[in-house]
Formats: structure tokens, sequence, C-alpha cells
């Protein structure tokens, strides 16, 4: 065989390495954070469905089946395609202010998905198998309510179709959110979970009510994505939107943990 007919290939896996890396980056680490900083909260009798439930589990812990519902494309297409809508909602055009019959018809949204997940999983007359689905949703969706830009603007599919580059490299809103900002730190799990237990205490209500937190924590998430400067005027981007905008990332993904914690054991710490 010739050198050059050995280019094509080795380009072409060069360019599945780069896309694999970033699909895989923020999109299971972000998740996975938030389910470490809520195993940190949790209640004994919280603690104990948790491990409970996820028994079966490869990794059974709520970090190990965070990232499944970004997964079931791959691996349940019917499930994957029935829930796809349930990891956003789009209401920037609105001025943020949530209104279920215009940005959720049929509950098929994020706000609505996670409400009704956690119904299905306080609910102990279901079966252990519709708990334990539903609590990876519930994990997994806190999470993505907590991403601003899954609930921004729907012209551009959550930032997905805003074009920039960042230090050098060719990409979108959405991922930047997703992964570029927190990647700059080049942490693993272990050491990114100590700089988002090293922020502040969110300030958070005692109790928690999903008929309305979920709602209003959409709302909140969605103001950080319509603050000036978050569409950067340049397309090109560097450290100083990183310096300004990754404690944003960071404190969206510890207070998505706390929050986390707060609704699993409401949901399970009773009997």
């Amino acid at each position: 065989m010739k050198f050059s007919s050995l280019i094509p290939a080795a380009a072409l896996l060069a360019a599945l390495t780069l896309v694999s890396t970033d699909a895989l980056a923020w999109g299971a680490q972000g998740h996975r954070l938030v389910g470490r900083v809520a195993e940190t909260r949790l209640t004994p009798a919280a603690r104990a469905e948790v491990d409970r439930l996820l028994a079966g589990e490869t990794d059974p812990t709520l970090s190990g089946i965070a990232p499944w519902a970004d997964q079931l494309r791959a691996n349940d297409r019917d499930l994957g395609r029935r829930s796809a809508k349930w990891h956003y909602i789009n209401m920037a055009e609105d001025g943020c202010v949530y209104d279920a019959p215009k940005h959720c018809p049929d509950g098929n949204c994020v706000v609505e998905a996670l409400k009704q997940q956690t119904l299905i999983l306080s609910d102990r007359s279901r079966s252990d198998a519709e708990r334990a689905q539903a609590l990876k949703f519930v994990v997994h969706l806190v999470g993505d309510i907590h991403q601003p830009m899954h609930a921004g603007y729907g012209h551009d599919k959550g930032g997905n179709d805003f074009q920039l580059q960042f230090n050098g490299r060719g990409t979108n809103l959405h991922s930047l959110w997703d992964s570029g900002l927190l990647n700059t730190r080049k942490l693993d799990d272990d050491g990114y979970l100590k700089v988002l237990q090293a922020l502040p205490q969110p300030s958070l209500a005692r109790r928690v009510d999903l008929r309305r937190d979920a709602a209003a924590w959409a709302e909140s998430s969605c103001r950080v994505a319509v603050e000036h400067g978050v569409y950067p005027a340049s397309r090109k981007l560097g450290d100083d939107y990183t310096e300004h905008y990754r404690p944003v990332a960071e404190g969206e993904l510890r207070i998505a943990g706390e929050r986390l914690a707060q609704v699993l054991n409401s949901a399970l710490g009773r009997r």
C-alpha cells in the first residue's frame, strides 16, 4: 500500500478522535459531578433507597448513572426518541417566564419531565424497575435544567447554531457551555469535585416544591443564557470569556447537585 493512500484514513481517524473527545467531555463529566455533589448530601434513608434501586447497575452510584439519559439514543432508540425533548426547554424569546401550554405542550420539556419522573420515583407502589429508571432520569434532568443553554433560545437551538472559535478551535455556544469552559481546568472528577465543594454554600430553600421549583430553576437558567455577553459580540473567544463565565457554569453544577440531593431526600427519605 502506498503511503499517500494512508493519508485520508489518518485524517479521518484524527477527526473522529476530536469529535468523540468533545462529545464525551463535560456532557458526561458535568452530569457525574452533579451526582457526586448530591451523594455527599443524601440522608441515610435516601442513600439506602438509592443503593437498593441501583444495585444492578454497572456503577451503582448517582454519578455512575448520571449520563445514562444522554446514552439512550444509542442504547434504547425508542425511549431515546420519546424522551429527546425532556432535556431542554426554549423560553428565552419570552423573557424567561415559563408558560406550560406554550413552552411545554404535552409535557415534553425538562420542567414537566422532571416533575413526572420525580412522582414515579416517589411512588412506592411502582415496580423497582420503573423507579430505578425514573431515578436515572431525575439525576440527569436536574443537571440539564441547570445548564443555561438547555433553557435558552429556540431560534438557535440553545446556542447549537451559534458558531464561534474558542481558543483557536471551532465550536458552538452550546458545546462551549456543555464542555469547553469546564475542560479548560483539565481536571478529573475527583479534582473537579474539590473545586465545586470549595465554592460558597448556595442559598437554598429548605424544602423542595417541584410544582414551583422545576419551573423556577429553568427560569433562573434561562436568565443566565440571556445575560449580556453570554452571546459574545466577537466570534473569537479566549481566556477572558473563560475567566468570566467558567465560575458561572461551575456555580450551576454546584447548585444542581445541592438541589438534586433535596429532590432525592424528599422523594426517597420517607416510607
